[in-house]
């Protein structure tokens, strides 16, 4: 009882913290931290539908997909994880909390938040949904690391956002990207004492 109140605990300040790291630091320059960002962000950018609301959209698909492969458990888990980030999102997207500094510093600020936050959700057995499920899928099968198969299928989604946004946008994401997923890879490989709650959760199907 104790440690699954931990599990969750953990879940809601890992979430949060990507919620923060999106929507302070990566999103006011419109650039996505991954593919369900990405995704997000174009239908804000076509639909005018709000981040939170997008994100959410974004996600869905990829639940099901989640629910098939790792089991209910962890897929209650990742809705609890998407819907405290989608709704870290729209609070404060909805406020302009932060002056910004340079866009250089907020993407490594928000790449480093954004890392360890979702760092936290693997290693607790969740993930932070859209394309951090195939990524885990793929990572699961072929025993990679999961925060390189994230890099990699993200790509396709920054280079559609950057053709239909800003082609800068791409530069920036794929910095973003490099710093959050060796973030992601070192939490995933850090060996913690015995009997810790932040067991590699994501490998059971």
């Amino acid at each position: 009882m104790k440690n699954t109140l931990i599990t969750y605990l953990g879940l809601l300040f890992g979430a949060a913290v990507q919620g923060i790291a999106m929507s302070l630091f990566l999103f006011p320059h419109s650039i996505p931290s991954g593919g369900a960002a990405g995704l997000a962000l174009l239908l804000n950018h076509w639909f005018h539908l709000s981040l939170g609301f997008s994100l959410w959209l974004a996600n869905a698909v990829f639940l099901l997909f989640a629910l098939n492969y790792f089991g209910s458990a962890w897929t209650f888990r990742t809705i609890i994880s998407v819907a405290t980030t989608s709704a870290t999102v729209t609070v404060l997207t909805s406020q302009n909390i932060l002056p910004h500094i340079h866009i250089l510093f907020d993407v490594l600020v928000g790449s480093i938040f954004f890392g360890i936050g979702v760092g936290i959700l693997i290693r607790l057995g969740a993930s932070s949904g859209g394309m951090v499920i195939p990524a885990l899928m793929i990572a699961s099968y072929k025993n990679w690391s999961p925060g390189k198969v994230m890099m990699g299928i993200n790509l396709f989604i920054f280079l559609l956002t950057s053709l239909v946004i800003d082609y800068k946008i791409v530069i920036y994401a794929i910095i973003c990207q490099f710093f959050s997923t060796n973030i992601i890879d070192f939490i995933n490989e850090m060996k913690l004492p015995k009997g810790s709650s932040l067991s590699l959760n994501w490998r059971k199907r």
